[in-house]
């Protein structure tokens, strides 16, 4: 009796299919993700500057470490866009682009990333720890920041907190690519100053 009853069963499963029924259209496919990434912005030419400058990887707060873009943290909630993703990890991503940056900046510098594949004897470590990067109310990119600098030769150090706020060229997803962009391009003129100092 037993074998009857399954076998019974599996009848009932195959012939699912044969009755036309959308078994797999049940599911719900989402769309596929539009995926972003940061431009990296020119900014000016400094002549002095460490010899060689170590990026420290970037610090980031948890509600930013995930690959939807966060829009906004405003009113106790996040504005986590579903299929707007970043197109690589949120800090290796901020990383890589202020690398380009301050070597851009910094043409006198030799700027490489901690956890990258070079390895040189820096004179100057720099570590960045993001606190807040979202749009507030009124649709403009907040970047909150914290920069310490160590020199090595001689051994000094230098701090800064940058509160930095750019408006959006437009309102989607690809204005507020562009306007945190121009936020980290302001960021990484204000790390090649300190470094200057």
């Amino acid at each position: 009796m037993k074998s009857i009853g399954l076998g019974r069963r599996r009848l009932g499963v195959l012939a699912l299919p044969a009755l036309g029924l959308p078994v797999l259209a049940a599911c719900g496919a989402s769309p596929e993700p539009s995926l972003y990434t940061l431009a990296v912005r020119s900014g000016p030419s400094l002549p002095k500057g460490p010899r060689v400058v170590q990026l420290r990887d970037i610090g980031l707060p948890g509600y930013l470490d995930r690959k939807e873009i966060v829009r906004s943290s405003e009113d106790y909630k996040l504005d986590v866009r579903a299929n707007a993703w970043w197109g690589e990890p949120m800090g290796a991503m901020l990383g890589r682009v202020l690398v380009i940056e301050l070597s851009q900046r910094l043409p006198n510098s030799k700027v490489y990333s901690e956890s990258g594949a070079i390895t040189s004897d820096p004179n100057a470590v720099v570590g960045v720890d993001i606190q807040r990067l979202d749009a507030d109310k009124a649709g403009a990119v907040i970047l909150l920041a914290q920069v310490a600098v160590q020199f090595n030769r001689p051994t000094r150090s230098v701090a800064r907190n940058f509160a930095i706020t750019k408006s959006v060229p437009t309102p989607d997803n690809a204005g507020h690519v562009a306007a945190t962009s121009d936020a980290v391009a302001e960021l990484a003129d204000g790390i090649a100053a300190l470094l200057q100092t």
